[in-house]
């Protein structure tokens, strides 16, 4: 079925359309959500209200712009909104922040245990690493989006790299990373 005939039909709340939309773009939100969610169980909460809302919203859904851009958007939105109220960030001194390294390590590694390394990140370092390495996000949008500060921002990317550097080092140190990709 074309997409904007779809996306019609989901207007008018007809729930095979719904079913069809939501196998046609779960997995791809599903990989969004888990990015920011702590596991694999609140990665699929987060994907059911962000399905909900989408369903919810898509009569203001008006074809303009990618309407992939519009369901990503939503995810991110929801995944974000449930740590918002948590107040989960930090404030700190800029000026005691590192400099900021281009890599965290120079190994290869598995995605999986790479993810694994994010997802176990403090819920304020997960969110800016996130939203900075993973999506391209400049720390001026990043505050916007979680009404923080731009150092804010600043201080929990270094700390998450910090701690991601440091976990992947004491893995290494103690040969227990089996999942390391062979040259």
């Amino acid at each position: 079925m074309e997409l904007k005939k779809l996306i019609k039909r989901c207007k008018e709340q007809d729930i095979s359309s719904q079913k069809l939309l939501y196998e046609m773009f779960s997995s791809v939100l599903f990989s969004i959500s888990l990015k920011y969610s702590r596991n694999y169980a609140e990665a699929e909460d987060n994907l059911q209200d962000a399905f909900i809302q989408i369903f919810e919203k898509i009569h203001q859904f008006e074809h303009k712009g990618s309407f992939e851009g519009w369901l990503k958007r939503i995810t991110v939105n929801i995944c974000l909104q449930r740590y918002r109220s948590q107040k989960v960030f930090e404030l700190v001194n800029e000026d005691a922040l590192q400099a900021d390294d281009a890599y965290i390590v120079d190994e290869d590694y598995s995605l999986s245990f790479l993810l694994n390394c994010i997802q176990n990140l403090p819920n304020r370092y997960r969110l800016v690493f996130n939203l900075y390495v993973l999506d391209g996000f400049s720390h001026n949008e990043i505050a916007l989006k979680l009404k923080i500060s731009e150092g804010t921002s600043k201080s929990n990317l270094s700390r998450a790299k910090d701690i991601l550097r440091k976990k992947i080092n004491a893995i290494n140190e103690e040969g227990m990373y089996s999942y390391k990709i062979d040259n």
